[in-house]
């Protein structure tokens, strides 16, 4: 029967294909505007738009993003990526160690902190291998898209079928899915996703310039001094065998040993303890070169290297500040804020020597290595301004990897077995973390992302909407009757089709708003279990390869890789209907 309310709501859902599919806004806005359209005409109440406000699962989405980002900023991902591609050399190795090793990481850790955290980390790795990053960036997303899908917390879709479970009152005894549900379909797909991505990459994604090449973005370049450690694993390499021409993305201008200076250096110079090698490089690249084992100390940096926590950051030298006609040296920097200046920018000049004999000027952008007392004591400073934080360093106590490994793998395994709830486990875990001052309780507000705990708590709104007005059992039944002679597993691949063209067009946090009340009403109608069409969303949501906008993951990686809408659908498409075939013929195996 048609009613008023199913006529608005499917206005509301043709609005949010039509807005979302042409960007006119964001999600949270176009959520946002449509539900106060369901509220203005009394289809939803004021508390039913807010219900998800105390949702477990909502709460478990920020709590998983909180604590993934802790886990990032430790730097245990790129120490164990260093140790897995120190060998490495050929293209199908490094693949297949990337995928594999990144989508065993994304199954414990959000999938989205951690693309960021190794898109440089892959970024300099392939160039310093004479490989192009256009190789290797799509590969990157889809390892963590594909390992994400295999576990409740390795990404926010899962999350969010979860919370939706959670919210829904049309069946009745549905439960919510455990951590490790998600592994019997996850699994088979990371080992086809690695199978196919390791035979055909190479043949499928272009070998690109990427942008980063020839583009200049807004990052400022300095020139930086290191120095061969006495112990360095670089002693007695030539400069082409310590690979140290593009060095975390650093170009090597000269080496100066001892009393004289080598420019336009060979490859076959052997590097020897105590040289000094010139870099040029823009800040985020020399951020790496300081946090990372590469054998190198910088002379500036000194005692402060031994600290727990650090960061590198930039600041500008105001107009009246009392270090200007100094030198660095002379400036007591780091007596006075804890923090050592390891370069100097200067409106494009170079600035090349030693940091400590530079006479500052007003405007002059000083990259710093801070210590943890640098906040306080620069805060009412007038010397300088605050520009950009670059990169957190914080070096790990063996104990502290030990508790928070440990603890993460305690806390999954609790959950799974159902002795913990995955919220109070997560909680307390963050609570650790602080304690062992690997995050500060002032950082927690700033991480959380409000716009995605809207987004969800929305999308539970208009899901209920849709099951109440009978939008959604119309068009399941309008589902049904064209997939269903097909058999359950037809009726299983018109849910996993229909998810996956919107999370393509539309993103796939909007797809599962508007797919999981019909998959619910479908399971219904048939009297089915709901469990495989709900898991089938999730996939089909989650393994969203074929365009850069449909996932986040692939927005990352598409400007730095310099890639074009049709590379997506290149590589993308094979990979998302072997990952549909495989889903259904799982799903099918398992509950039908």
């Amino acid at each position: 029967m048609i009613t008023i309310d199913l006529v608005l709501v499917l206005l509301v859902v043709v609005f949010i294909l039509v807005s979302l599919s042409g960007r006119l806004v964001g999600i949270s806005f176009t959520l946002l505007i449509g539900i106060i359209a369901l509220g203005v005409f009394g289809i939803l109440t004021p508390s039913e738009i807010i219900n998800g406000l105390g949702n477990e699962q909502v709460a478990v989405v920020i709590l998983v993003l909180l604590y993934s980002d802790v886990l990032r900023k430790t730097g245990l991902v790129e120490k164990s990526f260093d140790r897995i591609f120190r060998r490495v050399k050929t293209y199908r190795g490094f693949i297949s160690r990337m995928v594999l090793s990144v989508s065993a990481f994304s199954m414990v850790m959000n999938n989205i902190p951690l693309v960021t955290e190794l898109m440089p980390y892959v970024n300099s790795l392939a160039k310093r291998n004479h490989f192009s990053p256009s190789k290797f960036l799509i590969p990157l997303s889809y390892a963590a898209i594909l390992g994400g899908s295999a576990t409740l917390i390795g990404t926010t879709t899962n999350l969010i079928v979860n919370s939706m479970i959670q919210e829904q009152t049309l069946i009745s005894d549905l439960k919510n899915f455990n951590i490790f549900d998600f592994m019997w379909v996850g699994v088979p797909l990371v080992i086809i996703g690695w199978l196919y991505l390791t035979g055909f990459s190479q043949l499928l994604l272009p070998a690109r310039k990427v942008v980063t090449d020839n583009l200049k973005h807004g990052e400022r370049e300095y020139m930086v001094e290191a120095k061969v450690s006495a112990n360095s694993h670089l002693i007695g390499k030539t400069v082409g065998e310590a690979g140290l021409y593009d060095i975390q993305g650093l170009m090597l201008i000269s080496i100066v040993r001892k009393s004289f200076r080598i420019t336009e250096v060979p490859t076959d110079v052997v590097l020897d303890r105590g040289d000094t090698l010139v870099f040029a490089g823009e800040t985020r690249n020399i951020a790496e070169l300081i946090t990372k084992n590469s054998g190198l100390v910088l002379p500036e940096v000194g005692m402060l290297s031994k600290v727990k926590r650090a960061n590198v950051s930039e600041v500008v030298v105001s107009q009246n500040s009392s270090l200007i006609n100094k030198s660095v040296r002379d400036t007591d920097f780091r007596g006075r804020f804890d923090a050592a200046i390891i370069a100097v920018h200067r409106n494009g000049e170079e600035i090349e020597g030693k940091a400590g004999n530079v006479i500052l000027k007003s405007g002059d952008v000083l990259l710093l290595f801070a210590g943890e007392n640098f906040i306080s004591r620069s805060h009412d400073t007038k010397d300088f301004y605050f520009i950009s934080n670059i990169t957190e360093y914080i070096k790990l106590d063996w104990y502290k990897s030990v508790i928070l490994i440990g603890g993460t793998l305690l806390v999954i395994l609790l959950a799974a077995l159902n002795l913990v709830p995955l919220f109070m486990g997560l909680l307390i875990m963050l609570l650790v973390s602080m304690i062992f001052k690997l995050s500060h309780p002032r950082e927690v507000p700033v991480k959380i992302d409000y716009n995605l705990a809207l987004v969800i708590v929305l999308s539970l709104a208009l899901g209920t909407a849709m099951i109440k007005s009978g939008a959604a059992a119309i068009l399941a039944g309008g589902l049904i009757s064209v997939f269903l002679p097909f058999g359950k597993a037809g009726v299983l691949c018109g849910i996993y089709l229909l998810t996956g063209v919107l999370a393509a067009t539309i993103t796939t946090k909007a797809s599962i708003a508007l797919v999981f009340p019909v998959a619910l009403s479908m399971a219904q109608q048939l009297g089915v279990n709901a469990e495989p069409l709900l898991l089938a969303v999730a996939y089909a949501a989650a393994c969203n390869f074929v365009t850069p906008q449909g996932d986040v993951i692939n927005l990352i990686v598409y400007g730095p890789g310099g890639y074009r809408k049709k590379d997506f659908l290149k590589i993308g498409l094979p990979l998302a209907f072997l990952c549909m075939a495989v889903t259904v013929l799982i799903l099918s195996a398992r509950y039908f």
